[in-house]
């Protein structure tokens, strides 16, 4: 599953987890974003939340980019933090909807406000794989789970519909089936100037395997659940999006894209010009009493 011989990595996956096909999307993109501005994998920055969504960066293959494995649900926060002291680096973000749909939730629309130029991996499974099948925040209604034993009581949050709503400006959905297609995607967000999300219909073979879901079977009378967008669509347009989430299923592309809005790198780049900045002995005399 990975080169690395260190027992102190002890990481793995299912056989047939869908994160894998994740992880091969994150290193493409990461090493086209690379070359395009001949720039070293030691630019990149992957800031990971708790969960088998997080152990993705320990289980990158090849020449490696930073990396910080952070606490539940703090993901964003940490990636603010890296932002902050290295505007220069392109920070990619991986979490799971457990991690960051459920305790991380309250951080996406502080970000979403801020536009924090990072870009955020999030790969759904629709259920805790780590922690033994649990319902997470994207669990359907009425599945029976270890945590949910007579069937979930609420309503699946809409990813999609929730990141629009709060203002995320880059918002693309994707599939962990189709690495290519989801490395563009993601390559996309890590160019787009603001907060971008991808999400990633990414299943868990032990607990809640949704790929005959998600592809459909013919035979079986299962009609997919993930299709691709029109070639019509237009992602600049909030209603065109909003169109597209109320369809229904796993919608394949770029959904929503606010190429205007300045990001926080901008902002901030904005007030240096405009304000002169004190020294550290102003600074610190600032605290005298």
């Amino acid at each position: 599953m990975t080169d690395k011989k260190n027992p102190e990595y002890d990481f793995t996956w299912c056989p047939g987890c869908g994160d894998f096909g994740v992880r091969r999307a994150v290193e493409v993109a990461m090493r086209d974003w690379n070359i395009e501005r001949e720039i070293p994998m030691s630019h990149n920055v992957v800031v990971a939340g708790i969960g088998c969504s997080g152990n993705l960066v320990h289980l990158l293959e090849g020449e490696q980019p930073y990396g910080f494995h952070g606490i539940h649900g703090r993901s964003l926060p940490i990636a603010l933090g890296v932002k902050m002291a290295r505007e220069d680096l392109n920070v990619l973000v991986v979490a799971g909807d457990g991690d960051f749909l459920s305790i991380g939730m309250e951080h996406i629309a502080p970000q979403a406000a801020r536009n924090l130029n990072v870009c955020a991996v999030v790969m759904d499974n629709g259920v805790y794989g780590l922690t033994k099948g649990q319902s997470s925040p994207t669990t359907i209604e009425e599945t029976v789970t270890s945590s949910t034993p007579y069937g979930k009581m609420e309503a699946p949050i809409n990813p999609l519909e929730l990141y629009l709503t709060l203002g995320v400006t880059y918002i693309a959905s994707g599939y962990s089936s189709k690495p290519r297609d989801l490395a563009g995607l993601i390559k996309r967000g890590m160019e787009h100037d603001g907060f971008s999300i991808v999400h990633v219909a990414s299943p868990c073979t032990t607990y809640n395997d949704t790929y005959e879901v998600l592809k459909g079977n013919k035979a079986k009378g299962i009609e997919g659940t993930a299709w691709e967008l029109p070639d019509d669509h237009d992602p600049s347009s909030r209603s065109a999006a909003r169109g597209v989430i109320e369809q229904g299923g796993v919608p394949l592309g770029v959904v929503y894209q606010d190429a205007e809005r300045p990001s926080l790198d901008r902002r901030i780049a904005g007030v240096r010009e405009r304000v002169k900045p004190k020294s550290p002995d102003a600074l610190l005399d600032a605290f005298a009493l």
